[in-house]
């Protein structure tokens, strides 16, 4: 495909960038859109993957058939058989008349199936059966129907993963990814970033009649070093709110926005965050946050000295959190080593926690309880030797 047929592409559906990945997508859709085969569109969730299905579907032989575009997960699972396949009049409570489903309305079509992985186990292989050979039975029919459907997939997972962890059937996956297109992620798409986000910005300017956004070269940074967890459509939802509430100052000014005020509408990310370092060449700690982590640290030294004592007794079950749990097998030799070496980790944590917390209160048992959240029973019990002394308060 030449460039100014793949810019023709991408000006009719609204496509901006020139990201190679990107490019050889829409390449790969327009290739593969002549044939009646199978493909798999996968891609981070908000990555642009419904513009595939269109262009495929606007350049193959059924561009003048129904096109319908379904999100799997949107479908209450009570309702995915009729809603894929339709149903008779009577078929169940509710239905008073029949209707068609969406592989009877596509017929000489395309079907867009949004979400795949979220379409449930028992209809995944009624699917698979449709797609085969083109068959199908209404809710509340014996009779087989035919229909001549193409169908389009997407998944924003890991569809051989989910294979592997009997989510998704094998020979469904295998079916749909005859032919499979991966969509990059934003952050993926380098000087794309800035190019979107101009284009976005223009359209708003437009909509709400607001100068036109203008980025401090440090926000530019900004915004092309940031992750994008939501992609495109977290850029988009962001270039609309600043273009619509910070082009202008009080004084109805345009200004430049900062790295600061960028800043304050991209949610930190955590996986690209580094740690926090504390002392002087870092952000410090809170106390209140500082007792946060003592107390989440207590809590769970509480529950691994729970599990040592189902252990050592060797009950036949408890009932944990109205959840039941097996009591522990001969065979299981390495459990009491492993929850011995982690309590006494714990419990010198926790006598350490404890023992900043009454320090902070003079001595006083009342508030260090409270301040770590436990009662002053388990405080007393939890002491460290140098408190137990019946004097300290």
């Amino acid at each position: 495909m030449d460039y100014q047929e793949l810019q023709r592409i991408k000006n009719k559906f609204d496509i901006v960038g020139n990201d190679p990945v990107l490019d050889r997508a829409i390449e790969t859709a327009v290739a593969v859109a002549p044939t009646d085969l199978t493909v798999l569109v996968s891609g981070e969730s908000g990555v642009g993957k419904e513009n595939i299905p269109k262009i495929i579907h606007q350049n193959s032989l059924r561009r003048n058939g129904k096109y319908f575009a379904i999100n799997c997960s949107a479908i209450p699972e009570g309702t995915v058989e009729s809603e894929l396949f339709g149903h008779e009049k009577g078929a169940y409570t509710g239905a008073i008349e029949a209707r068609k489903g969406y592989f009877e309305e596509a017929n000489g079509g395309t079907l867009f199936l949004d979400e795949i992985e979220d379409l449930p186990l028992p209809y995944q292989a009624k699917l698979l059966r449709v797609i085969q050979s083109g068959e199908y039975t209404r809710v509340g029919s014996s009779k087989v129907s035919k229909t001549d459907v193409r169908v389009i997939a997407a998944s924003n997972v890991d569809l051989a993963y989910a294979v592997s962890q009997g989510k998704f059937r094998e020979d469904l996956f295998y079916r749909l990814n005859a032919v499979q297109i991966k969509l990059p992620a934003l952050r993926e798409r380098g000087d794309d970033i800035y190019l979107l986000f101009r284009k976005f910005c223009a359209d708003f300017s437009e909509k709400y009649n607001t100068p036109r956004v203008s980025l401090s070269p440090d926000a530019v940074k900004l915004l092309t070093t940031y992750r994008w967890p939501g992609n495109v459509r977290q850029l988009k939802n962001i270039a609309e709110a600043i273009s619509a509430l910070e082009v202008t100052d009080a004084g109805g000014n345009k200004k430049e926005i900062s790295h600061t005020v960028l800043s304050r509408y991209l949610p930190a990310d955590g996986p690209t965050l580094l740690p926090v370092q504390v002392g002087k060449q870092g952000g410090s700690m809170s106390d209140a946050e500082k007792q946060e982590i003592f107390k989440a640290l207590y809590n769970l030294n509480a529950e691994v000295a729970r599990l040592r004592e189902i252990v050592e007794n060797k009950e036949a079950s408890v009932v944990v959190d109205n959840s039941r749990i097996a009591a522990p097998q001969e065979d299981d030799v390495d459990i009491q080593d492993d929850l011995d070496s982690e309590t006494l980790s714990i419990t010198a944590t926790s006598e350490d926690l404890i023992r900043k917390a009454l320090e902070k209160h003079g001595g006083n048992r009342k508030k260090a309880a409270e301040e770590l959240g436990i009662s002053e029973r388990t405080l007393y019990r939890k002491l460290p030797p140098e408190y137990r002394n019946p004097k300290v308060k």
